[in-house]
């Protein structure tokens, strides 16, 4: 099965501690690289999780709190360093355009590579990438500012071809994409071979859902259901529900009902406030109501 893997650069909130650096993880899509926010220190965390730099291409950022795109602008500067030469693509709400090409002529106006910046509205749901194998969806979050969360899912496969089964039929080599796109092979004698009896059925598609930095959001639930894995705002217990209503976040209590009523394979707690010093008390909550719930850390990598 081909690779689909996120990996933890930062899970806290508000700002770093000693524990937790800000939000920023990377989704390896097979073996295409984008960033998901970029809170400070996300430079540090690449090396410590051994992310080639070079290979990310897309950066994709939530919304215009400090905790997750403070580090942009020092991580292209240093791409440029690093002699990069391919181009950057930025995806982030509309209005990080202006002052993103101000910071840029101003501090890497002698960077060897473009920055492309690609707006989009976080109030608005739409595909906001596209490739053969993958799209990425942008969503509302419910959160102090525009927010938006990111779903990226897989593109249905052809099916498999069986090699056994072409090679006792002999089915010409040519004739393998066409079958394994659903189409029938017919022997030399008229003999109809079905697909079925040539292909094995292609794997499942998966699918990603990043949901940081909001309340309880239903609204979201038909756009990441059935997601394998959802990483969800958890920066509260719920014995600071009030809290986490007045800051507009969530609880381990929510974001474990949304996994629940998402329907979601696996779900991964993040964004944790610094004032638990242990988080297993998230976890314990969540897993009342949601039992296949694991904790975010850094320099953690979750296969799909």
């Amino acid at each position: 099965m081909e690779k689909f893997e996120i990996t933890i650069l930062g899970c806290g909130s508000a700002t770093p501690s000693p524990k937790h650096y800000t939000s920023s993880q990377v989704v390896d899509v097979r073996g295409k690289l984008f960033m998901v926010d970029c809170g400070e220190g996300t430079q540090i965390q690449l090396r410590r999780s051994h992310v080639a730099f070079a290979r990310i291409n897309h950066i994709f950022i939530s919304h215009l709190h400090g905790d997750h795109c403070f580090g942009l602008l020092g991580m292209i500067s240093s791409f440029g360093l690093l002699g990069r030469t391919a181009p950057l693509y930025i995806h982030a709400p509309q209005e990080l355009g202006h002052m993103l090409s101000q910071e840029l002529s101003f501090y890497c106006r002698d960077l060897e590579y473009t920055v492309e910046f690609q707006g989009f509205d976080p109030t608005v749901t739409a595909v906001v990438y596209e490739d053969r194998s993958l799209t990425i969806t942008v969503f509302p979050l419910r959160h102090r500012v525009p927010c938006a969360g990111f779903l990226f899912r897989e593109k249905p496969t052809a099916d498999h071809l069986d090699r056994a089964a072409a090679d006792f039929y002999k089915v010409p080599q040519w004739e393998y994409n066409r079958i394994k796109e659903g189409g029938d092979f017919i022997t030399q004698d008229g003999t109809v071979v079905a697909h079925e009896r040539l292909t094995k059925p292609a794997g499942p598609v998966r699918s990603y859902a990043y949901c940081c930095d909001t309340v309880y959001n239903p609204a979201m639930l038909p756009i990441i259901k059935g997601a394998d894995l959802i990483y969800h705002d958890c920066t509260y217990a719920s014995d600071d529900s009030d809290r986490a209503i007045k800051h507009f976040h969530s609880t381990a209590a929510d974001a474990a009902r949304t996994a629940l009523e998402a329907q979601a394979g696996r779900l991964m707690l993040g964004h944790f406030s610094a004032r638990y010093t242990d988080e297993s008390i998230l976890l314990t909550e969540a897993c009342r109501i949601f039992p296949n719930t694991i904790l975010a850390k850094e320099n953690l990598t979750v296969t799909i």
